[in-house]
């Protein structure tokens, strides 16, 4: 992690030196966090914001961070569903072929499961 903040100063440095030719323009470095708090975000080189601050920052409405939970909300129950279908649809193929291959009347046969685990292979 602290590789990747080097390397995020030393970028942004190298771009605020090429963009400061112009003496009115103050460029500020961002760190933004979707989520949490940071109640000291002045880092020296740059600010890291995090929460309501990085959304209000970004969108200049200091409600964004919560007016976008119920829609990321509805999002993530529509993926979280077609997961599920596709989880179940695999873990019965599954469940299927183990049986035909290694069950006989829903009992496992261990001794053939392990041969086909571990036995040495002609």
């Amino acid at each position: 992690m602290m590789q990747l903040l080097t390397l995020f100063i030393n970028t942004f440095q190298k771009k605020k030196y090429n963009r400061c030719n112009n003496s009115k323009m103050h460029i500020i470095a961002v760190n933004g966090c979707c989520y949490g708090r940071d109640n000291k975000p002045d880092k020296g080189e740059y600010q890291k914001l995090c929460g309501q601050k990085f959304w209000t920052f970004i969108s200049g409405n200091e409600l964004l961070y919560t007016d976008i939970i119920e829609p990321l909300g509805h999002k993530a129950k529509e993926r979280n569903e077609e997961f599920l279908e596709q989880y179940s649809q695999i873990l019965n193929k599954f469940t299927l072929e183990f049986g035909n291959k290694f069950c006989v009347d829903g009992k496992i046969n261990w001794e053939k499961l392990v041969q086909f685990n571990s036995s040495i292979q002609v």
